[in-house]
């Protein structure tokens, strides 16, 4: 009867630590968990982090990142499959799409700051860039200075935003004419057809504008950098466990190396070596278990 019973307590306690593993989860990892789908958002016109690719899916920097995470959550939640549903974003809808968790994953060009950080949170930096102009090379335009007069078109929602226009306040530069845009391809359509004699945002968005241009060699990046403008991929706020998941596979990536091959994938292309800056991130990133 003792060991019947001895049985039966060991095989309860068993079941108890199964369902006790399930209940551990909780934020993004429980939803996904229960729904089989982890839903991530991206840009699409972020060119070379997260855009439109040739067969209309995203693709770029960001997006094979991301797509590691995604491959950590699988194995995280034990599941056999894991639906992803790609969702679009632009400036105005990334911060409250994650911060009302409709999207878990955020792939794109995204800066990390503390306002942000009020209402999302991040995992480790990949990418470190800042404010600067693109322009026609016939426009004149060498500074920010030299928009005096001129019409610039500025993505609503950015930090390229804020910063060029407190450059602008606080510099005095007068009859600027700003245009609002929604996304890159906006602006640097504007900037095409001569709607704006400018657009800006971060340095290297702006490289890879140019490099999908018809006419590559009628643009240039000019001016000293307005700002500084770490990306990271954005994630729910107070999501430890989450967050975790995603911080482990990158550190894994920055401590094998293998992010210097993902780097040179989408960067070479555009001659953009990895600078020194970013390659110590990585180095203090790479954290070991």
């Amino acid at each position: 009867m003792l060991k019947k019973l001895g049985i039966l307590v060991a095989a309860s306690m068993a079941l108890g630590a199964v369902d006790a593993g399930a209940a551990d989860f909780t934020g993004a990892l429980k939803k996904i968990k229960e729904t089989g789908t982890i839903v991530v958002g991206h840009r699409e016109s972020s060119v070379p982090f997260a855009y439109i690719g040739p067969d209309q899916k995203p693709i770029g920097y960001s997006i094979d990142l991301c797509m590691k995470i995604v491959d950590a959550v699988k194995k995280e939640l034990g599941l056999d499959k894991l639906a992803v549903k790609l969702v679009p974003v632009t400036p105005q809808t990334r911060i409250p799409l994650i911060a009302n968790r409709n999207i878990q994953l955020e792939c794109g060009s995204t800066t990390n700051n503390l306002t942000r950080q009020k209402q999302v949170d991040y995992a480790y930096t990949t990418f470190i860039t800042g404010t600067k102009i693109l322009t026609k090379k016939s426009s004149g335009i060498k500074e920010v200075e030299d928009l005096a007069g001129k019409a610039i078109a500025l993505a609503q929602g950015t930090t390229n935003e804020r910063a060029i226009k407190n450059a602008i306040k606080d510099l005095k530069i007068a009859n600027v004419k700003v245009l609002n845009v929604k996304d890159h391809a906006e602006g640097f359509l504007a900037l095409q057809t001569d709607r704006v004699d400018a657009y800006s945002t971060d340095d290297i968005l702006l490289y890879g504008l140019i490099s999908k241009a018809k006419k590559p060699a009628d643009y240039e990046v000019v001016g000293r950098f307005l700002s500084f403008d770490p990306y990271a991929i954005m994630v729910g706020r107070d999501d430890s466990a989450f967050r975790l998941v995603a911080n482990r596979t990158l550190a894994d990536l920055f401590r094998s190396g293998e992010i210097e091959k993902i780097y040179s994938k989408w960067f070479d292309p555009m001659n953009v070596p990895m600078s020194d800056t970013l390659r110590t991130n990585f180095a203090v990133n790479a954290y070991p278990y």
